[in-house]
C-alpha cells in the first residue's frame, strides 16, 4: 500500500524576473513538513516549479501524491496533458516555440514518475490554509535573503 501524501506548493518572485522564493508543505498522517528556499535571480514560474521539485525530492519511496498548486501553468501542464504534447513535439509549444523551463519540467517528470500523482488547482491568495502557508514561506524566503 502506497503512502498517501498531500503536498502544497507556491512560488513568488519580486519584480519577475528578480529575487525568488518558494515554499512547500508536505502532509502525511497529520504531520506537516515545511520547506522553503531562495534564488537570487528567477521568475515566478521557475519558483512555482522549484517548489514542486523540492517537495518531490523529499519523498523517500513511491507515494500516492496529491499535489496542490495555485499555478495554472503547472496544473494545466499535467491535467490538460500539455506536457505530453510538448514531449511528443520535441519540447515545442503548439506555436512551434521552445518550451520554457524545459530543465525544470524534465526534473518534475523524473521525480513524479515513481509516484501516483494527482494534480489539484487551488485558488491562490484566498482561504486555502496550506496555500497561504506556502505563500508566506516563499515571500519570507525573499525577504530574508534580499538586502535591505
Amino acid at each position: 500500500m502506497m503512502k498517501r501524501i498531500n503536498i502544497y506548493t507556491d512560488g513568488a518572485c519580486s519584480n519577475n524576473p528578480g529575487p525568488g522564493g518558494w515554499g512547500a508543505v508536505l502532509i502525511y498522517k497529520g504531520n506537516e513538513k515545511r520547506i522553503s528556499g531562495f534564488e537570487p535571480e528567477s521568475t515566478n514560474n521557475r519558483m512555482e516549479m522549484t517548489a514542486v521539485i523540492k517537495a518531490l525530492e523529499m519523498l523517500r519511496e513511491p507515494c500516492s501524491v496529491t499535489l496542490h498548486t495555485d499555478s495554472a501553468y503547472i496544473h494545466d501542464a499535467f491535467a490538460k496533458r500539455w506536457i505530453d504534447n510538448w514531449q511528443t513535439n520535441g519540447w515545442k509549444t503548439t506555436n512551434k516555440k521552445p518550451v520554457e523551463n524545459k530543465d525544470l519540467w524534465e526534473r518534475i517528470l523524473s521525480l513524479a514518475a515513481p509516484n501516483r500523482m494527482t494534480w489539484r488547482k487551488v485558488k491562490g491568495h484566498s482561504d486555502d490554509k496550506y496555500n497561504n502557508i506556502c505563500d508566506e514561506l516563499a515571500t519570507k524566503a525573499i525577504k530574508d535573503n534580499v538586502e535591505k
